[in-house]
């Protein structure tokens, strides 16, 4: 049986250097008297006075290759397919971004043939950029040996994905037939979650705010017809779809009942159901059997695929060799689904045929 991880994140040398040359979010820095570097990545990260809750330490794991194949080996991981984590490029000046998203794609296509067979990634757009600098890159991305598809968090353009002006983006991948890796970066706003958030660490943002601000983004896609428009597009949405396999029902039923949807006709032609079992995959980073069984439950055991979210989750006990957030799921993948049959599909073989990965290489 072979192992791909589609969940897997790395930043690229070039990437790190521009994020430790910033002095606003995002940005990497040491705290003194500590010598650590940190990664600050949300807003509400930044204004902490505790160094345990700005931001989270960065090290080699983040960016050095060599270290992602070491953990690959060390948790019988036979392919990753990497890609760049929040924040993206989303906050450069429109002017870079174009530039920059070519040299990161091209650095990132370039390392994974260092590793034939071993790494594939998902390319990262130049959404700050204009829309036709951004379909450029897509359709270029589509030449590159070892990239699959692309990475992109929920606010699109800046406005969500229900932008219109995002059209001709989906157009673009539906087109070339890639997959979109839909993954949260925000989360919900730091006020929900209360005066006393900042005594909780990251647990109420990490473990909540990112699964809802993924069903909230892909709620609005379906809403606004995207997946009636383009029917053959493809998203790979990170954290099993955040809550939208439960809320499904839900979400069909208040929109069968709106009377405003119904009075201007703009309720979206396709179910919820025929939209998830036909466009949507899940990623299988949900850490229990019962969030992995509605996974396949709504997408299918075809759709379903393995994923870490390696750095992040690191062991907190520096003699711990094996991370728990990777065990945590290969167990959950077994109690859920057994030894064979639909465990070996959500562990690889899905990952080969969907994102057509060469195992053999």
């Amino acid at each position: 049986m072979t192992i791909v991880d589609i969940h897997t994140h790395v930043y690229p040398p070039a990437y790190m250097k521009l994020l430790r040359s910033r002095t606003t979010v995002p940005y990497v820095r040491t705290f003194p008297p500590s010598t650590e570097e940190r990664l600050i990545i949300l807003p509400g990260e930044n204004s902490s006075n505790n160094s345990t809750a700005r931001g989270r330490p960065i090290g080699p794991e983040y960016y050095d290759f060599s270290y992602k194949i070491a953990f690959m080996d060390q948790h019988n991981i036979d392919i990753s397919v990497v890609s760049l984590a929040n924040p993206w490029l989303d906050f450069l000046p429109p002017s870079e971004a174009a530039a920059t998203a070519k040299d990161i794609n091209d650095d990132m296509n370039t390392t994974c043939g260092s590793y034939p067979g071993r790494l594939y990634a998902f390319g990262t757009l130049p959404l700050s950029g204009s829309v036709e600098e951004i379909t450029e890159e897509i359709r270029r991305l589509q030449g590159l040996p070892w990239i699959r598809g692309v990475v992109m968090g929920t606010s699109g353009l800046g406005n969500g994905l229900d932008d219109e002006k995002l059209n001709p983006v989906y157009e673009a991948l539906q087109e070339t037939c890639q997959t979109m890796f839909l993954h949260p970066h925000y989360g919900l706003p730091t006020e929900v979650y209360g005066p006393r958030a900042s005594e909780y660490g990251h647990v109420l943002p990490l473990a909540l705010g990112f699964p809802l601000e993924t069903t909230i983004a892909v709620a609005r896609l379906i809403l606004s017809g995207v997946f009636d428009r383009y029917p053959s597009l493809t998203l790979l949405l990170a954290h099993s779809g955040g809550t939208l396999p439960f809320l499904a029902g839900r979400l069909e039923s208040v929109i069968a009942h709106d009377a405003h949807l119904k009075t201007t006709n703009t309720a979206p032609k396709r179910s919820i159901w025929d939209v998830l079992s036909k466009n949507i995959l899940l990623d299988a980073v949900v850490y229990s059997p019962v969030g992995l069984k509605a996974a396949v439950d709504v997408a299918g055991a075809d759709r379903v695929l393995f994923g870490t979210d390696h750095p992040f989750f690191p062991p907190l006990d520096g003699e711990e060799e094996q991370w728990l957030s990777v065990t945590t799921n290969y167990n959950a993948i077994k109690d859920a689904f057994g030894e064979e049959g639909v465990a070996d599909c959500v562990l690889g073989d899905n990952a080969i045929r969907l994102l057509n990965l060469d195992a053999k290489v």
